[in-house]
């Protein structure tokens, strides 16, 4: 066995040094005493009763009563599922508590945001957002709050592909309608399969030979224009969000041109 690996795994999974140093010495005999244990172990003796407790709670040694008090190790297997299933449960009730603290905040602070966005100012209908992450937000947001339609131009780079984008399939759950336009330099055998996917979920894709720019529009109120930074050798993504009826519908007028001209996914 080599003790360092088996050392370290231990304590990735939620033992500390001298625990795993501990409980890998009793695995190799059948019974120690404490200060045997800590000299065989290279632990501290001031602090092998502490070690020992934390492993009997953890459920990875046991005591052995006789004449004098011993420690054994429990078997492996049931030592580490039955730590891991206490760990499990612990998590589990730490994410209730957090979901119902998330709950109560969300119920506390939501008034105080509505008040805070009352007075709009003379440009927040618009958003310039450049950072990836930031704009794969923006787009989720938006695409979750849709009810009605999502259109899109779609053409590489990518922020967020829509094609492997559970929120798009959720969309059409919602009976959204979604009409996306693909550039058909994009296409190949493995994108077409994995549209031709996104069709048997009630999308409508058609191919055009280009697209002016990248561009989603939803609920012909909201959308977002992504420009490719034409200076930078390596692509840079800079999106503009919009919340503006007017230049919702220019843009939905220049979906529908191309949708009309583009060729139905074959």
């Amino acid at each position: 066995m080599d003790l360092q690996v088996q050392l370290r795994r231990l304590q990735q999974i939620g033992l500390n040094a001298y625990e795993s140093r501990a409980y890998l010495t009793l695995i190799g005999h059948p019974r120690f005493k404490a200060l045997e244990l800590a000299t065989r172990a290279h632990v501290p003796r001031q602090k092998i009763y502490e070690v020992l407790g934390s492993l009997v709670e953890k459920g990875f040694a046991q005591v052995v009563h006789g004449k004098a008090k011993l420690f054994s190790a429990v078997e492996p297997k049931l030592a580490l599922e039955g730590y891991l299933a206490r760990r499990r449960e612990v998590f589990e009730r730490e994410l209730d508590d957090r979901r119902h603290l998330a709950e109560m905040l969300h119920q506390d602070l939501h008034s105080v945001f509505v008040d805070s966005h009352q007075d709009r100012g003379p440009l927040d209908y618009l958003r310039i957002v450049n950072e990836a992450g930031q704009i794969s937000g923006e787009y989720r947001r938006l695409l979750a709050r849709s009810t009605k339609e999502y259109l899109e131009f779609s053409r590489r780079p990518y922020a967020v592909d829509p094609v492997s984008e559970p929120r798009v399939r959720e969309a059409l759950e919602r009976k959204v309608e979604c009409r996306l336009i693909f550039e058909s330099r994009d296409m190949n055998p493995v994108h077409k399969k994995n549209l031709r996917a996104l069709v048997k979920y009630g999308a409508q894709i058609r191919v055009d030979s280009e697209l002016p720019l990248k561009l989603a529009l939803f609920d012909g109120r909201f959308g977002m224009i992504a420009l490719v930074d034409p200076v930078l050798t390596r692509p840079q993504i800079t999106a503009l969000v919009f919340e503006h009826d007017a230049l919702a519908a220019a843009f939905r007028r220049l979906f529908e041109d191309h949708w009309q001209r583009a060729q139905p996914l074959l």
